[in-house]
């Protein structure tokens, strides 16, 4: 299965995109979102992609972020709701902005994307919300667990906790979820070498 393709974008338009990749071209079918972020023709792009094989086709969709991509992939384990209506979805809102209407229950901001009804709407919103509940505690647990390493590894450097909880915090904010501790470290101890 391909899930990441890197290569020079040939061809674009608002839904499709051909990369060159050794001499091979590789035709992905993209959302507005993704098209908006790209460059130039003859550009090296960089797309995360999921494959969608069936009895008769095989189908690349790409995805400027992971993020897009896995909202992609939530929408598309809805009955009912295939790739292209995902792409459709994604075209007409963020994911970001997608995941906080689920959140927060917005039917009404969901049935304005074109294609999408009250029916459709309710259901991904209902169907999702657990979805992203499951995503958030998960990343509150992976969270906790690095505020608290970085805290007693500051402590142990003779810092007291007071001090250095604030700091953990706004680091930990600052940075990808997927930054690596010693990384976290790092920045921690240039901003208490500020205070």
């Amino acid at each position: 299965m391909i899930a990441y393709l890197k290569g020079n974008m040939i061809r674009k338009s608002s839904n499709q995109v051909v990369l060159d990749i050794g001499g091979v071209g590789y035709c992905v079918w993209i959302p507005l979102s993704t098209y908006l972020k790209l460059g130039d023709l003859n550009e090296i792009v960089e797309l995360f992609i999921y494959t969608h094989v069936t009895d008769n086709s095989l189908s690349l969709y790409g995805f400027s972020s992971e993020d897009e991509r896995e909202i992609f992939l939530k929408l598309i384990s809805i009955s009912g709701i295939g790739p292209k209506l995902s792409l459709n979805i994604l075209s007409g809102i963020e994911a970001s902005d997608l995941e906080d209407a689920i959140k927060r229950s917005d039917v009404a901001r969901i049935s304005l994307i074109p294609g999408i009804g009250k029916k459709t709407a309710l259901r991904i919103a209902v169907e999702l919300q657990e979805k992203l509940e499951e995503k958030e505690k998960m990343l509150e647990v992976k969270g906790s667990q690095e505020k608290e390493d970085l805290i007693s590894a500051l402590m142990n450097l003779g810092f007291k906790r007071k001090e250095v909880e604030r700091i953990v915090e706004e680091t930990i904010k600052t940075f990808s979820p997927d930054a690596d501790v010693e990384k976290l470290l790092r920045e921690s101890l240039k901003r208490m070498a500020k205070i």
